[in-house]
């Protein structure tokens, strides 16, 4: 895991590298454009699934899941940040104290 953390942290220190030695009219591409601006959402995207999913090596699953949908919904429903963090810490608290998952 900390190889490919590594592998995509170089990664994006070389992109941000080339955008000062790489020529404006490149950079200027939609598709650069559009390239360089999900690459960060993807790499925050794996993550929290390799934070929410993975134990050693081998897929958990467990009440943290609940706690990742609970966020999704408050997001979608365009929730402050504070207010997605509470609510999905304080639903996976209480899938764990009820006993429902581990």
């Amino acid at each position: 895991m900390w190889a490919s953390i590594l592998i995509a942290s170089f990664g994006t220190y070389f992109e941000k590298l080339l955008g000062y030695l790489l020529p404006q009219r490149m950079l200027e591409r939609e598709t650069i454009r559009r390239l360089t601006g999900l690459l960060p959402i993807s790499l925050l995207a794996a993550l929290v699934a390799v934070q929410t999913f993975a134990f050693n090596q081998s897929l958990l699953i467990d009440a943290r899941l609940i706690g990742l949908g609970i966020a999704v919904v408050a997001l979608l429903m365009r929730a402050p940040f504070l207010v997605v963090i509470i609510a999905a810490a304080a639903g996976t608290a209480l899938v764990r104290w009820l006993g429902w998952m581990p």
